[in-house]
This record gives structure tokens, C-alpha cells and sequence, in this order.
């Protein structure tokens, strides 16, 4: 079987694609610079962006195939695999911000970089640059090899990082548009999330499984959870946690209308494995304990 090939440091990467180190920790990669290679799975131990310029289909992540098309952004963690096996070789095309988590260590981007949610997107779920959001991210590709290429100086790290920084700003304003533009994609997502959970309530998985997580509807609508997460807090304004926390609550309160059930029957049948941690939620939502609200209604 292959093996994957794993990048452990900036510059095995750049000499991977024939691209001059000038700062170890850093680099704007010119990917047609590269020679042809074979496909394979490739794996990196630094934060890695890929823009692609072409339609191609050179890529793939995790278990699914992906065509990239024309001002496509994928975001890669340190440790994700991306590429594929096969016996055809290609021409890489494109450009890649590559940084360690060294560079940003101690920084307030490295504080903030988990916030970054989309290096944790599925590939399905990259960020499609307009023309004009184009021009804007190659602008900031620009800036960080301009700073790349000028002498160090006390200045530099700053200067790069920070650019770093307003690159991944971008992307997050540039995600927020597709959220909303994006119809084929996103259409019906709620809707979706709204049945999966009725159904969820309808069988016999809290009694199983318990309470719905995140993750769990995330797999069920075929996304990635944080892309979910982002999607549903768009469309509703609040979190997919507080969306499903909400939808228990509306069940708890018809179940409640059945006298002939306890309130340690109904948590069980909700998924609680304890009932204090219902009456608790419960609370917390309606200002009343669920036993309060029998009485009440």
C-alpha cells in the first residue's frame, strides 16, 4: 500500500514544490512552480490554504472527491490529509499560505485561530470566491511574501502575522456571503434539521443513544460539524447546541400534558441520563421546573 508522505516542516514543503524557504516558519507557495507528480495523500504538520486556479480534480480529502474550481479556497489544519493514490501524475496549479503554529504561538491570532472554524470545514464545504473577493485574497497573498521577501526586521513577525490575520478575516466575512448565496447548498438545512430531530424524538434513539449532539446531526445532514454550527447560527441566530436544547424543551412540554408519566419518566425518555439535569434545563428555559409547569397548565 502507499504510504503518505508527511510534510513535517515549511521548508520540505517548499522543496517539494521547488519553491525557495525564506522564512522557516512561513510561505506563500507558487504551486505551478512544482514539477508533475503522482497523485497520492499528502499530510502536513502546519496550517495550510490552498487557492486554486483551475478546474481540476487533483485534490481529495478525507473519503470524498472534490473539483476545485477558479478562486476555490480550501483551509487545512496541522494533521488533516488531502490528495489521493493513483497512477496518473498532474500539473499543481494554484497558490498555498502555509504557516507553523509556531509562527502565531503567543500571538493573539494564535489565541484566536480555533475561532477560525472553517480549518475544520469538509472539503464540500469550501469557500467559492466572487471575482472581486478574488482580487482582495491575492492582494493579501501579496502582502505576506512582500513582508516575506523584505529584510527582517523587528517589524516582520508582526507585519506577517497580522496579515495573516486579516487573510483569514476576510474568508470569514467572504463565508458569511455564502452562507446566504449559496441556495443549491444550504437550501432547506434547517428544514432538514428540523425533521431529523422530530424523527430523532419519534424513535427510540434518546432511550439508546440520548440527548442529539451537534455532531450527531451534523453526520445526519452530511456536514462537517463546525460548518453546521456556523450554518445554523446564521439562519437562526443562535447555536445548533441552543436550537436542539430548544426542541427538547417544546417535546418535554408535550409530554408533560401526560399525567400518567413521571417527570423521571419523560427526562429517560428524552435522552437525560440523570432527570435533575432536565429539571435543570428546563428551568433555565422556561423559569419554571417542570413540575411547576404541569401544575401550571
Amino acid at each position: 500500500m502507499d504510504t503518505i508522505i508527511n510534510f513535517n516542516s515549511i521548508k520540505e514543503y517548499n522543496d517539494f514544490n521547488n519553491q525557495e524557504t525564506l522564512h522557516p516558519l512561513v510561505s506563500v507557495v507558487h504551486l505551478d512552480k512544482a514539477e508533475k507528480r503522482q497523485l497520492r495523500r499528502l499530510r502536513y504538520s502546519f496550517y495550510t490554504i490552498f487557492l486554486k486556479k483551475i478546474h481540476c480534480g487533483d485534490l481529495r480529502y478525507g473519503l470524498s472527491n472534490y473539483d476545485y474550481e477558479e478562486g476555490t479556497l480550501i483551509f487545512l489544519a496541522p494533521g488533516q490529509v488531502i490528495g489521493k493514490y493513483g497512477e496518473d501524475y498532474y500539473q499543481p496549479q494554484g497558490l498555498a499560505l502555509v504557516f507553523s503554529p509556531d509562527l502565531i504561538s503567543g500571538t493573539p491570532l494564535g489565541q484566536d485561530i480555533n475561532n477560525y472554524h472553517f480549518f475544520s470545514y469538509a472539503v464540500n464545504e469550501a469557500l467559492h470566491l466572487s471575482n472581486e473577493e478574488r482580487k482582495i485574497i491575492l492582494d493579501c497573498f501579496d502582502k505576506i511574501e512582500y513582508e516575506l521577501k523584505h529584510a527582517i526586521d523587528k517589524h516582520s513577525k508582526h507585519l506577517i502575522v497580522s496579515n495573516i490575520e486579516l487573510f483569514l478575516d476576510y474568508c470569514t466575512r467572504f463565508y458569511d456571503r455564502q452562507f446566504i448565496t449559496r441556495d443549491n447548498s444550504n437550501k432547506g438545512i434547517l428544514e432538514r434539521f428540523e425533521t431529523v430531530l422530530n424523527h430523532y424524538f419519534q424513535s427510540e434513539k434518546p432511550d439508546k443513544i440520548g440527548l442529539p449532539s451537534v455532531a450527531w446531526c451534523a453526520e445526519e445532514l452530511k456536514l462537517s460539524a463546525n460548518y453546521f454550527g456556523d450554518l445554523i447560527k446564521k439562519e437562526t441566530g443562535v447555536s445548533a447546541q441552543e436550537y436542539i436544547q430548544s426542541k427538547v424543551i417544546d417535546v418535554a412540554k408535550q409530554k408533560l400534558f401526560n399525567l400518567d408519566k413521571t417527570i423521571n419518566e419523560i427526562a429517560y425518555e428524552l435522552g437525560f441520563k440523570y432527570p435533575q439535569h432536565f429539571s435543570r434545563l428546563f428551568k433555565q428555559k422556561t423559569g419554571l421546573t417542570p413540575n411547576e409547569f404541569r401544575i401550571k397548565n
